[in-house]
């Protein structure tokens, strides 16, 4: 059984109510195949699917009409990712399910993505909503790359990784703000990379801290980096349609926002030895 734990919350009453909607839908896929030889599971499987369409259908559209009212940032990237959502669900509608082992793929593969889906989605980006300011409040900032007094955490190695972690946005924020179209994507790709590759170097020592001093927030913590680390995996400037320069944009406005919030509201809790 998936359960609705504490790190899962996001402290918004409507939509934390929406996600323990969602993992119920996923529990009941889960007795469906803990069930699998009931008998015919056909329109067992149907009717789940029906409650998913509608599930995404009314939880996304509140879910981004609340974004849009408080103008944050995220509702850049959830868009897409609530459009992935709808095709997925939509492609297990159309499967053959008609004999016993296509059913019992469709139930084992509908599991698999929900979960990844739940823990990453709601930890690595719902989590995330409400934290940033508004839009215009982030772009007004002398120099959002700034690593300032507030950020420091009191521990020597997380703090000088968060220095460099911030030099390094800085220099990406300077080649997306003078990007032109149709140039400089191979710099820019290079630094996205360079930018996922610290993050991972980095969130590996803070973790290695964290087991050191039996911290016990280092778990949840963890959780967090997983789902950072897969939203970075999933950026690539070639598959960018639309206004690049936009996109671009918005896309470091989401990495230095879960940045400075995940330090502000994570790794300042953790205690120095």
């Amino acid at each position: 059984m998936f359960l609705f734990t504490e790190d899962c919350l996001i402290g918004i009453e409507e939509i934390d109510n929406e996600h323990r909607h969602l993992f119920e839908l996923l529990n009941k896929g889960l007795y469906l195949l803990q069930n699998q030889y009931v008998g015919d599971q056909y329109y067992a499987i149907k009717e789940l699917l029906a409650e998913l369409e509608a599930y995404a259908d009314r939880h996304f559209a509140y879910e981004e009409a609340y974004m849009q009212q408080i103008r944050d940032p995220e509702l850049i990237l959830q868009r897409p990712q609530h459009m992935m959502f709808r095709e997925r669900i939509l492609e297990f509608t159309v499967k053959n399910i008609d004999d016993f082992e296509s059913q019992v793929e469709a139930i084992e593969e509908l599991i698999n993505f929900l979960a990844k889906w739940l823990y990453q989605h709601i930890i690595g980006s719902d989590s995330m909503i409400g934290k940033l300011p508004p839009l215009e409040e982030w772009m007004l900032r002398e120099n959002p790359c700034e690593f300032v007094p507030e950020y420091e955490t009191g521990i020597d190695i997380i703090d000088k990784e968060h220095r460099i972690l911030f030099e390094i946005a800085e220099r990406t924020n300077q080649l997306v703000r003078s990007y032109v179209p149709g140039d400089g994507y191979e710099k820019i790709s290079a630094i996205l990379t360079e930018l996922k590759d610290y993050t991972k170097l980095h969130f590996a020592d803070e973790e290695e801290y964290m087991q050191s001093i039996h911290y016990e927030g280092y778990e949840a913590q963890k959780r967090a980096h997983e789902a950072f680390i897969a939203r970075l995996n999933e950026i690539d400037v070639k598959d960018i349609t639309g206004d690049p320069k936009e996109y671009l944009e918005s896309l470091m406005e989401f990495l230095l926002g879960w940045l400075v919030n995940h330090i502000l509201r994570a790794d300042k809790e953790i205690p120095a030895k």
